[in-house]
């Protein structure tokens, strides 16, 4: 019992840990986002995107990143709706996505702050 009950303090002590991390983690990823979109504006604007900057530690450059928005259902539904008049198979389908989703239940431990 006594290795247990060290085991849910360590536990505790890494989950704390890693909270910390990653709040500071989501600070240097937000001012990195800040400090990108500067620096991308700046290349933009004086006509230097096609230039590349030699750091220590490798080169920068200014590269196109397509982005997809999620694949939701509402945004499938909203697709289905342009090629298929029919409501209720709209419906059909999109409950059929909803039930055929896989699901996995896993326990975790979960730290519940007073």
């Amino acid at each position: 019992m006594d290795q247990f009950k060290e085991n849910i303090q360590k536990w505790a002590l890494i989950d704390s840990k890693l909270k910390t991390i990653n709040e500071h983690t989501k600070k240097l990823r937000t001012m990195k986002n800040e400090l990108s979109e500067s620096i991308s504006q700046y290349m933009t604007e004086n006509n230097l995107a096609d230039k590349k900057i030699n750091l220590p530690t490798g080169e920068v450059r200014l590269a196109e990143k397509k982005e997809y928005s999620t694949l939701s259902f509402s945004y499938i539904e909203l697709c289905l709706e342009n090629i298929i008049s029919d409501k209720s198979q709209i419906d059909f389908i999109m409950n059929y996505l909803r039930e055929q989703r896989e699901v996995s239940i896993t326990q975790e431990l979960r730290l519940i702050s007073k």
